[in-house]
């Protein structure tokens, strides 16, 4: 896909990836932002005065470059390009007076497109163990704007190929061991502030208290339920009745703790920024720390990879084949949803495993 910012050679394993990984999440209006986002998101929230700048605008009332010069305080826009676009989005890079750089993707539907992306760019960002571009805007766009209903502005950051792996699973290992920026992940509940989607499948994130219950039922079957296959429901069924074996290595003595996952992990969605790992364009949620792995067939994760991540977030060694698996089938469901064809028969090998 063409990424969330500037990047230079990133390469994806699959093709489908590529056209899932276009449709992302969105928001609403600015005086949400902050009522949307977890309470560590305060460097989301727009700033009115330019510093060192002047309030006076050079642009026509209902542009974006309005919408930037009067609210985000960055003084004038001083340039403001169209860089490509998806399915979905149109992507522009923007340059201020006060020397910050933007990116900006503007869209044609409502503006909770670009609430989820907000939300979960900053949720991944408090760690501060992986580079990610701090959200400035999100919302509806001016009345009247000619680029669509609804814009999120963020920093621009020049994203370069992927980088050392080892240093990328420590990082990412560290990430889901941070402390969480929602109330409800660090009381130990699973889901997030706001549903949001995986590809264009809305991924719903109830609150839910117990981890098994949150993925059997606002993910698995779910996407069996969109399938509307029944051998596939048959089949998935079957699975969910063998999940809690699974998972009876995890007690009080080694509880499952919900870790902030970008919940879209392939290779389209890595890179860095400055030599250091960054990732982008993600579908966050509090869950299972093994559950980021869902989207290993098409990340490429290499052996050093996997051996620093684990060496940093041990892994629980009993039905982790089983668990692997479990995630995986989230994952190519959602795939067959998209796009059909050969991954029902992924699905069914699984399940059938």
């Amino acid at each position: 896909m063409v990424p969330s910012h500037a990047r230079g050679s990133l390469q994806g394993s699959c093709s489908a990836c590529s056209v899932s990984s276009r449709m992302r999440v969105s928001v609403n209006n600015s005086s949400r932002i902050s009522s949307l986002m977890p309470p560590c998101t305060s460097r989301s929230t727009p700033r009115r005065t330019p510093p060192g700048g002047t309030r006076a605008a050079l642009h026509d009332p209902g542009s974006i470059p309005y919408l930037i010069e009067t609210t985000l305080g960055f003084g004038r826009v001083t340039r403001y390009e169209q860089q490509g676009g998806s399915g979905w989005a149109s992507f522009f890079i923007c340059e201020t007076s006060s020397g910050n750089k933007l990116f900006v993707k503007t869209s044609a539907r409502d503006a909770s497109m670009f609430d989820g992306e907000a939300a979960g760019l900053t949720a991944l960002g408090h760690s501060g163990h992986l580079v990610i571009p701090a959200v400035h805007f999100s919302g509806s766009t001016p009345e009247g704007c000619a680029d669509g209903n609804s814009v999120i502005i963020m920093d621009f950051l020049n994203f370069g190929a992927r980088g050392d792996q080892g240093e990328f699973g420590k990082r990412l290992a560290l990430t889901h061991l941070s402390t969480p920026c929602s109330e409800n992940a660090r009381n130990g509940r699973f889901g997030f502030e706001l549903n949001n989607t995986c590809g264009d499948t809305p991924q719903v994130n109830d609150w839910c208290d117990d981890w098994v219950d949150f993925f059997v039922e606002n993910r698995l079957r779910r996407q069996l339920r969109l399938a509307g296959d029944t051998r596939l429901s048959g089949l998935g069924e079957a699975v969910i009745e063998k999940i809690h074996l699974w998972f009876t290595p995890f007690d009080a003595s080694n509880p499952i703790k919900p870790s902030v996952l970008h919940g879209d992990l392939w290779s389209g969605n890595i890179g860095t920024v400055a030599g250091q790992p960054a990732v982008f364009d993600p579908a966050v949620y509090y869950g299972h720390n093994e559950a980021e792995f869902g989207m290993e067939w098409c990340a490429g994760f290499s052996g050093n990879f996997y051996d620093s991540y684990f060496s940093v977030f041990p892994k629980t060694e009993k039905y982790f084949a089983q668990r692997r698996q479990l995630y995986r089938l989230y994952h190519y469901l959602n795939h067959y949803n998209l796009f059909g064809g050969g991954y029902k028969n992924t699905c069914v090998t699984i399940m059938k495993g």
